[in-house]
């Protein structure tokens, strides 16, 4: 909104050349029933219109910043039945909680068996699986080990070296053994915007992770340029030898904003951008 397309301000009659004065020093004109004694009417020092139009944006703004910061962020309606049928605003801020200091392998552990704990499991696990680790064998069998549910691992890592196969690092640009060409840089990112708990309840949970990624090759004469995707992983979780673990996992597309219109950085920033700029263990 701009205050100056509001009517009486920028050219309010009321505000003229002579309500400044050589000194400096501001001269306000009262409003005046009857005039200034010479018959002549006195115009308002200001219209109306544009202090109840200051004051109602003013209220608006108080009243958000109140909504926001009520309760905690605990949830947005004070109908029980509608804010238990969806996450709290809350889903994805800041707790004060310290990160899980543990490891597995170089994946994140040790995570609290309860909401938080779940979803910090699935984003740091979405990470995993989403990096460029995926493309070398041994690499892919430690992180597929760290982070699902041991009873259908090994089933999955064969699934798995079916679909890593020679034809697959061909379409995506890589050599048939999985590593980059010489002189390019292979990127493979999955990057978490917010996370959703949609059920939780003893030692399983369900935890939507919405997320973009980063994949391609940069470098001079790449025919296969980095690009960004957008997609949100929902991820099975069940609790197994004190942390969770992932007995199931889907992935759909989107939700996608409208790209920005940002300038593309040449292959040789973006390759610097990756290997200068590491990931997070990320917890609420």
């Amino acid at each position: 909104m701009s205050f100056g397309d509001e009517h009486g301000y920028g050219g309010d009659p009321g505000r003229t050349e002579e309500s400044f004065g050589g000194s400096g020093q501001t001269r306000t004109r009262l409003p005046d029933r009857t005039g200034d004694g010479h018959g002549t009417p006195r115009r308002p020092a200001r219209s109306s219109r544009s202090l109840i139009t200051v004051v109602g944006v003013v209220v608006l703004l108080i009243a958000a910043i109140a909504f926001a910061n009520r309760g905690g962020g605990g949830g947005a309606s004070d109908d029980p039945k509608e804010a238990s049928s969806r996450p709290g605003s809350d889903s994805t801020a800041a707790t004060g909680v310290k990160p899980v200091t543990g490891k597995n392998g170089s994946i994140p552990s040790g995570f609290a068996r309860d909401e938080q704990g779940a979803a910090s499991a699935a984003t740091n696990y979405a990470v995993a699986l989403g990096s460029d680790g995926m493309f070398d064998a041994g690499t892919r069998q430690e992180i597929i080990r760290a982070t699902h549910d041991p009873a259908t691992a090994d089933s999955l890592l064969s699934r798995m070296e079916d679909a890593y196969s020679p034809s697959f690092f061909q379409s995506v640009g890589l050599n048939e053994d999985g590593t980059a060409p010489t002189g390019l840089t292979f990127i493979s990112r999955t990057v978490p915007i917010g996370t959703k708990v949609t059920d939780i309840s003893g030692d399983a949970a369900t935890v939507e992770v919405w997320s973009t990624g980063l994949m391609g090759l940069a470098g001079e004469g790449s025919t296969k340029p980095v690009t960004e995707s957008w997609f949100t992983i929902t991820e099975k979780l069940k609790w197994i030898d004190g942390d969770w673990r992932i007995a199931s996992s889907t992935q759909s597309q989107g939700p996608t904003p409208v790209s920005g219109g940002d300038r593309a950085s040449t292959a040789d920033e973006i390759a610097k951008a990756v290997e200068g700029f590491g990931g997070f263990t990320y917890a609420r």
